[in-house]
């Protein structure tokens, strides 16, 4: 596995330097102890990465084995409460020694954890810097009156339990979380500059008025004023130059002068202007580079760059607009937060090859363009690559429960915007999961939609009748199927509640989905999880019972009852054209949890379940689906009468704004695969839009288990795209085989 640390010798090379500000890394390898008390352990006798969480210590930690099981048998379970802890909180203790550079003297020198859980003291030399409950926005703090250039230097950072986050902390609760794990689990950075320095800035795109507007915040290292006639302002001068990332071209460059008051923030805005900006989207990410330059006087005293990309995101009516055009999302969830307690996750997290391909090039393969960060943000570097190839995320704090006071959730939210703000793949920030909250919803976003202007806001289940026709989206979680009574209920509960799996307008208790007047991303359904043994997860045990029987024990029959369940569940979403955005979950999740996610053996390899590869089909831009309810796994209705006429319509769905035409191929198979009936359509779907097309087909005379197959061929495509249903003819009570097809 490639790391994303860079190992440092003794004398700390200068990672990355430029006239005015020097950035040194401190990723790599860290002494590590924990202890039972708030002091220092008197010895170190473990090592640990950074990033990383406090399980890839070695030697192991000795509460290893109660932070990670794996369960024989699954249990019906709901949801977890984090105060029934079974372990004892420890002080986690990580120490780094460093010698830097003698030419260092005189600059202010700044130590960044870009993100740390849950309680974080650094101390330097034996002199407290400062404390943080904050964990998933940057800290930074100015350690130049501790540090000695030239000489060893101590840095010591002790990061505390879940269990000890206080109760102003924003966030942090996750009903379907068990172990809490902390740890410094992003980058750790020294930064070397002036007195004044770029403490954050955004790059704000309209690629419509073709212009970005910089939002700066400076810090200022200069004592404050005094005494009387001392000074509290310093002339400064900022220079911003706006490049291509790839060719280095410079595009705009602009200059305003200002005042930097003394020992504080302050805050500049100016607008950048150019005739040609080119679009970023998951089809073409495009990105910039923005490069802010500080001069304290006529001194250079700080450069910062960051990148950044032109792209308009926003709302029309029900649908999400991008760059000017309807778009729709597709895509699936990660909920990293929970993967931290996957026993298999390791160091996985911090390996830039399997992020890849867990969020760039699976999803691609699939024709998926979204995600939605899920119960918790990720490292930096996750962010970076949907930038770097075209991934666009619904990025969610973790915000379950209600945990937090009003004006820590301000300090935190705020920062969260300052510091990702830049990412072009982030189109919508969400404040909240499956919740209300009237500040965060009508007070706070209100505000930061002030500071960020260019991106939509989610508030949980909080819609216009809560926010006083300030909704900006929703996020429905129409959950079908849902089995958490007694098993001994079930047989009652499906003959009062019959599921039509199958049934593309069983819109009955979901019609809010289709009426509200805002764009409706469903960013969770199906379910139907596994966990990645073919079990099923804490949430799910009754379903496989019921629709399985007997057969609930096999992971084939699982996976199969799964990817069929997933398969027209998505159909059945996406085929109502006022859905702006669909998002299966789960795509990374803690494999022995309450839910589960599509892969398979161990996650390390991502070897994909049965679940993925349908996805292919009904997550495919252009598709034709299935009208019609199953009869394999349904258990209310009666089969079809032998050589009887079976009436049913085709729905062809096309996201794109182009007309897709091609050919539809019906097919009905029976238990061997052999075709019993075939007939071809032309079809042709406007752009945006959807096509209703009857079909009659006659069922043959010989009883058995039947599989109806649309294959569609679009006129450009060589590869057809498969939507199926089971049907059932002859007699009731029978049991019936019925022929599996390949994706």
């Amino acid at each position: 596995m490639k790391r994303l640390y860079i190992y440092l010798l003794c004398m700390l090379p200068l990672i990355a330097g430029a006239e005015g500000r020097t950035t040194i890394s401190l990723n790599g390898e860290w002494e590590f102890e924990q202890t039972t008390i708030a002091f220092p352990p008197k010895k170190y006798t473990r090592k640990i990465p950074v990033p990383g969480l406090v399980h890839l210590a070695t030697p192991r930690i000795e509460q290893y084995e109660k932070f990670f099981r794996r369960p024989e048998d699954t249990e019906l379970q709901e949801q977890h409460n984090f105060l029934d802890i079974d372990y004892t909180p420890m002080y986690n203790w990580y120490r780094r020694k460093v010698q830097l550079d003698k030419n260092l003297e005189g600059q202010q020198l700044y130590l960044t954890i870009r993100k740390s859980q849950y309680v974080t003291v650094v101390y330097v030399n034996g002199q407290l810097m400062g404390r943080s409950i904050e964990c998933y926005t940057p800290i930074e703090m100015n350690i130049t009156d501790a540090i000695r250039p030239g000489e060893e230097n101590e840095i010591l950072i002790l990061v505390g339990d879940r269990a000890w986050l206080p109760s102003q902390a924003a966030g942090s609760i996750d009903k379907e979380k068990i172990r809490y794990l902390p740890g410094i689990w992003d980058d750790v950075f020294l930064t070397a500059t002036g007195k004044i320095k770029v403490d954050k800035v955004l790059f704000l795109p309209s690629l419509k008025e073709k212009k970005v507007t910089v939002k700066t915040r400076l810090l200022s290292a200069y004592p404050p004023q005094m005494l009387y006639g001392d000074p509290m302002y310093d002339e400064c001068r900022l220079e911003f130059i706006l490049k291509e990332k790839e060719s280095g071209k410079e595009v705009a460059r602009k200059e305003i002068q200002g005042q930097a008051k003394r020992d504080n923030q302050t805050f500049f805005e100016t607008e950048i202007e150019w005739a040609d900006p080119v679009a970023w989207s998951p089809e073409h990410p495009f990105l910039y580079e923005g490069e802010v330059r500080v001069y304290d006087n006529h001194t250079l005293t700080d450069v910062y760059s960051t990148r950044f990309g032109m792209r308009d995101f926003s709302r029309k009516g029900k649908f999400f607009n991008l760059n000017g055009e309807k778009y729709y999302l597709r895509g699936s969830n990660i909920t990293l937060q929970r993967f931290f307690e996957d026993p298999d996750c390791r160091d996985l997290v911090w390996d830039r090859e399997w992020v890849k391909k867990l969020m760039v090039d699976l999803p691609k393969s699939i024709d998926w363009n979204a995600m939605r960060i899920c119960v918790g943000i990720v490292p930096d570097f996750w962010y970076d690559l949907c930038d770097e190839y075209g991934i666009v995320l619904q990025n969610e704090w973790c915000y379950w429960q209600t945990h937090g006071w009003d004006d820590q959730i301000r300090k935190e939210y705020t920062e969260w915007v300052w510091s990702d703000g830049n990412h072009p793949s982030i189109v919508i920030w969400d404040a909240i999961n499956e919740n209300w909250d009237e500040f965060i919803g009508n007070v706070l976003i209100p505000e930061l939609k002030q500071l960020d202007p260019t991106r939509i806001w989610d508030a949980g289940y909080m819609t216009d009748e809560h926010m006083g026709g300030n909704d900006e989206m929703d996020e429905p979680h129409p959950y079908r199927a849902l089995t958490l009574m007694h098993s001994s209920e079930l047989n009652d509960y499906f003959r009062r509640n019959p599921y039509n799996l199958g049934d593309l307008n069983a819109w009955e208790g979901f019609r809010n989905i289709q009426d509200a007047g805002v764009p409706q991303l469903v960013n969770e359904y199906g379910w139907i999880w596994l966990w990645r043994n073919g079990k099923p997860s804490k949430l799910t045990v009754n379903n496989y019972n019921y629709y399985l029987g007997a057969e609930a024990s096999s992971p084939e029959a699982c996976r199969q009852l799964q990817a069929y369940w997933l398969q027209l569940e998505t159909e059945w979403l996406r085929a109502e054209r006022n859905i702006a955005g669909v998002l299966a979950f789960c795509h990374l999740t803690n494999n022995y949890g309450f839910t589960g996610d599509w892969f398979i053996n161990d996650i390390k390899d991502l070897e994909v379940s049965p679940a993925f590869d349908w996805f292919k089909h009904c997550f495919a831009p252009e598709a034709v689906f299935i009208d019609l309810v199953d009869q394999r796994y349904t258990k209310h209705l009666a089969p079809y009468l032998p050589g009887s006429h079976l009436a049913f319509n085709l729905v062809g769905i096309n996201d794109y704004k182009k007309v897709s035409e091609g050919k539809v191929l019906l097919k009905l198979l029976d238990k061997e695969g052999k075709v019993t009936t075939s007939i071809e359509k032309k079809i042709r779907i406007a752009g945006h839009d959807k096509k209703v097309i009857p079909c009659v087909v006659e069922l043959p005379q010989q009883a058995g288990g039947y599989l109806v197959v649309a294959e569609y061929y679009p006129e450009d495509k060589k590869e057809p795209v498969i939507s199926r249903r089971y049907i059932t003819v002859g007699k009731e009570n029978t049991t019936y085989e019925y022929y599996e097809i390949k994706p």
